[in-house]
């Protein structure tokens, strides 16, 4: 197993983050065009690792505050369509089949531009990225939970349901800020069919997953890592599932898990403490997501690398969390099959055939 092979393996990413992912040089350029000035640097070298310094602090309030300036340079309808074009561009390149990128339009619309016009923007950049490409990508549209606005955010979700739009997430600070302010918007989702992640149990514990589960009817917890707050061990070391925690995995709520993120937010305290490999055991719905690819400096090859290097994974355990993510995808049922049976198996079971000749040739 090393970094080429599993560069090659298809991929599914269910929680990434659209201004999260700005290559460097795409910030300095669109700053330089849009009368940006308030960036740290106009070195791409330094710009890239100011950001990811400043992701590193074990605190997700001081994660949050490196978007003050992707926001900043995503404020027209071009620069969201360049940046969108950019995420396809570099998601395909990394092996990625399908992808649900997630933004909050209501961010990008400081000089004027609707959310109407950001959406189309970006779900427009998005079909152009990924042209020649195996990359099929579903948008989530995201309202701040720090804000009033999430039913207003939720409605223009719902116009855009047949152009691009597969779902809704709420986002942002979570302490002081449950999922249930935003009851509203998610009763209308409900009532309109419609799909919602929520981010939940990631700087907040099990309340907080418990609100968005059982208050709000989440059908994805973003993040959700602090659902390890409900199981404890006997004095046999054997693992004892609290009421929230058993309800989880009985009815297969995915746990849209980002390890490196985790760590640089203080959620866990390294990879290897991460309890994605314990949840993996207990038969939790679990899946491997990048979050934010520019501020945590990973990408999917890289964050399976990881789980490799830590937990020993190989290529078996990545087709598994692979077909759990497309599974728990919101793009239609058919057409998620058809990724599965027709790209992630055929395209693991050739490298797992690869891997299998090259030990037989030693």
């Amino acid at each position: 197993m090393n970094h080429d092979i599993l560069s090659q393996a298809p991929k599914v990413v269910l929680h990434d983050h659209l201004d999260g992912g700005l290559r460097p040089e795409t910030i300095i350029e669109l700053a330089q065009e849009n009368g940006y000035p308030d960036l740290p640097t106009t070195n791409i070298e330094e710009l890239s690792e100011w950001f990811h310094r400043g992701a590193n602090r074990r605190d997700l309030s001081l994660y949050l505050e490196t978007f003050q300036h992707t926001v900043g340079v995503m404020q027209t309808p071009d620069a969201c369509y360049r940046v969108a074009a950019e995420c396809a561009e570099d998601l395909a390149a990394d092996g990625v089949v399908y992808a649900e990128i997630r933004y909050a339009p209501s961010l990008m619309t400081e000089k004027g531009s609707s959310i109407d016009e950001v959406i189309e923007a970006t779900t427009a950049g998005f079909i152009e990225g990924s042209k020649n490409s195996n990359l099929t990508i579903g948008t989530l549209i995201t309202a701040m939970r720090t804000a009033d606005d999430s039913t207003e955010i939720a409605e223009a979700a719902v116009r855009h349901r047949d152009r691009g739009v597969v779902g809704f997430d709420i986002a942002g600070r979570e302490a002081g800020f449950p999922p249930t302010l935003h009851l509203e918007a998610f009763q209308y989702l409900r009532r309109e069919n419609f799909h919602f992640t929520i981010h939940a149990g990631e700087a907040f514990g099990v309340p907080s997953i418990w609100e968005a589960v059982q208050f709000c009817g989440a059908e994805r917890l973003g993040h959700g890592v602090r659902i390890v707050d409900d199981i404890s061990f006997d004095t046999n070391g054997k693992p004892q599932l609290g009421r929230l925690a058993a309800y989880i995995r009985d009815r297969r709520l995915p746990l849209e898990l980002c390890p490196t993120s985790n760590v640089h937010t203080g959620a866990v305290g390294s990879i290897a403490e991460h309890p994605i490999g314990l949840l993996r055991e207990l038969g939790f719905r679990v899946t491997l997501n990048t979050d934010n690819r520019l501020m945590s400096d990973v990408s999917m090859t890289s964050e399976m690398m990881a789980l490799h290097q830590v937990f020993g994974w190989n290529l078996e355990d990545f087709q598994w969390i692979t077909v759990n993510a497309m599974k728990s995808a919101f793009w239609p049922f058919d057409e998620r099959l058809r990724i599965i049976n027709e790209i992630i198996k055929p395209g693991y079971k050739n490298l797992i055939d690869q891997s299998a000749a090259k030990e037989n040739s030693l």
